[in-house]
């Protein structure tokens, strides 16, 4: 890429056709990528570990079954069994990869290996996939930005100065910069969405259950999630395709669909049909400023909403930022509940330190109050979503923003800045539908592009498919750039 405007990587899906075709070779794409990764990821802060040995382990297996398919004329089969096979998806750094750096952004994990492999992270690998490295992450995942305590900040390429959100920061980067075409992440509270909409791609969260966090992880409040980012909607639909599925013990247990969310999209008709949008513009969880890109990107999605035949509603917001303060117990005890040994609680950053202490002021009828709380405000609020389909937000407040905008000295307030920056993402992990951004539109902001997304949320459970349609749909009808050179400052 030499830049924005430059002919486009191949996508997932177009990088698995080529592999199985022969027109690309599994070993020199994974060189290629780990080179990327080494020099562009290095720009935009994509990685906080490579994973060379792997890889090439990986690309060598994935090359013996190409040519062997090849040789047989099971290449078919082999596309059925196994669509993404060889195609490079990394995995986020709050992942576990047995024998792989797991550090969570943190000092305190600095040097930790993992001795597991997590059940999403496993399918990911024996989806035949090339994992190149573990994606930058802020210290256990806990702001909406990646300013790492262990490596390199993660950039937006259309302008280094500016975060490329987070948590799943090196995974938007890496994506958005031309280095891998579709990479995993974790969401909850927007951590897929957020740094999705910063870096000009889309970002799936997926309904609450469609992804296990099993064997090794549990469901918690319910507001996490494993997630895909993509440059495009089918490649995210095949990502969701890949991590899909219930385990054993699962507190809301949702069987794979019959027909896979890609072959969902691929059937003939265009689309979904006339759906009920509401749109809802009253920012959430805090009382804040709306850029007027970002409102200006929201009224172009509504043109082309308008445009399919779908029918749009304004809407008031559901509950107000004081209702929605019902959700600090849940995130702060849960950050209050990472075990740390007392002699480093130090190393710890301020706002994991700040939260930490907030989280411990809570007693456990508090956290119980809490739960009650988050889940009354939920029925409240699908109560008033259940007359539409899907409902239509910005996805940000504003365009990515400079880092020490959102990283402040004072936790309180850093916590403050980043919920007036996302007022909208936390709402779909407290409802547990499934919620996606999509880079609809760009403007020039001090004299640089930036992209501004917006956000498209379900208001049922398991509507992903449908979901996923309507993206579709946007993006045939008014497609993005797909590749960002990085753009220093």
């Amino acid at each position: 890429m030499t830049g924005p405007d430059a002919a486009a990587p191949r996508g997932a899906l177009e990088t698995a056709a080529a592999l199985r075709t022969g027109e690309l070779e599994v070993e020199e794409l994974a060189e290629q990528s780990l080179d990327a990764a080494r020099t562009t990821g290095a720009e935009v802060g994509a990685f906080a570990h490579l994973l060379e040995d792997l890889t090439r382990e990986q690309a060598r297996a994935a090359g013996d079954r190409l040519r062997d398919a090849r040789r047989t004329d099971r290449l078919p089969e082999l596309g059925e069994a196994l669509p993404l096979l060889g195609v490079p998806l990394p995995i986020k750094d709050l992942t576990q990869v047995a024998g792989a750096p797991f550090e969570a952004g943190s000092t305190v994990l600095a040097g930790n290996i993992a001795s597991v492999t997590d059940g999403v992270a496993q399918q990911i690998l024996d989806g035949g996939t090339l994992t190149i490295g573990k994606t930058s992450t802020p210290e256990f995942g806990l702001p909406c930005y990646t300013e790492p305590a262990t490596g390199a900040p993660a950039r937006t390429p259309w302008d280094l100065s500016r975060t490329a959100g987070g948590s799943s920061g090196g995974a938007a980067a890496a994506v958005a910069s031309g280095i891998v075409p579709i990479a995993h992440g974790s969401d909850g509270g927007g951590s897929v969405r957020i740094p999705a909409a910063c870096c000009g791609i889309v970002g799936l969260k997926p309904s609450r259950g469609v992804i296990s966090p099993g064997p090794y992880g549990t469901e918690g409040p319910g507001l996490v999630t494993d997630g895909i980012l993509a440059r495009g909607v089918r490649d995210v639909a095949a990502g969701l395709d890949l991590l899909a599925g219930p385990r054993p013990g699962d507190v809301v247990p949702v069987p794979a669909p019959a027909t896979r969310y890609l072959e969902q999209l691929d059937r003939p008709g265009g689309g979904p049909g006339p759906l009920r949008i509401a749109v809802l513009r009253e920012p959430l969880a805090a009382e804040t400023e709306v850029h007027p890109a970002a409102v200006r990107g929201l009224e172009r999605a509504l043109e082309l909403l308008r445009g399919m035949g779908h029918e749009l509603t304004e809407i008031p917001a559901p509950f107000t930022p004081t209702d929605w303060t019902a959700f600090m117990p849940l995130w702060t005890v849960g950050a209050a509940s990472i075990p740390i040994p007392e002699e480093r609680e130090g190393e710890l950053l301020e706002l994991t330190r700040w939260l930490r202490e907030r989280g411990r002021s809570y007693s456990g009828v508090d956290l119980l109050r809490a739960v009650s709380g988050v889940q009354s405000l939920s029925r409240r609020t699908l109560e008033a979503f259940g007359p539409f389909d899907v409902v239509i937000t910005p996805a940000l407040a504003g365009p990515p923003v400079r880092p020490e905008e959102l990283q402040l000295a004072d936790g309180a307030a850093d916590f403050a800045a980043q919920c007036a920056f996302t007022p909208w993402t936390s709402t779909w992990n407290m409802l547990g539908t499934a919620a996606i951004a999509l880079p609809l539109h760009r403007e020039a902001v001090d004299g640089v592009e930036l992209p501004f997304g917006v956000q498209l949320g379900a208001s049922r459970h398991g509507d992903d498919a449908l979901l996923l349609a309507l993206a579709s749909q946007l993006e045939a009808r008014d497609p993005w750039p797909l590749v960002r050179t990085p753009r220093a400052a």
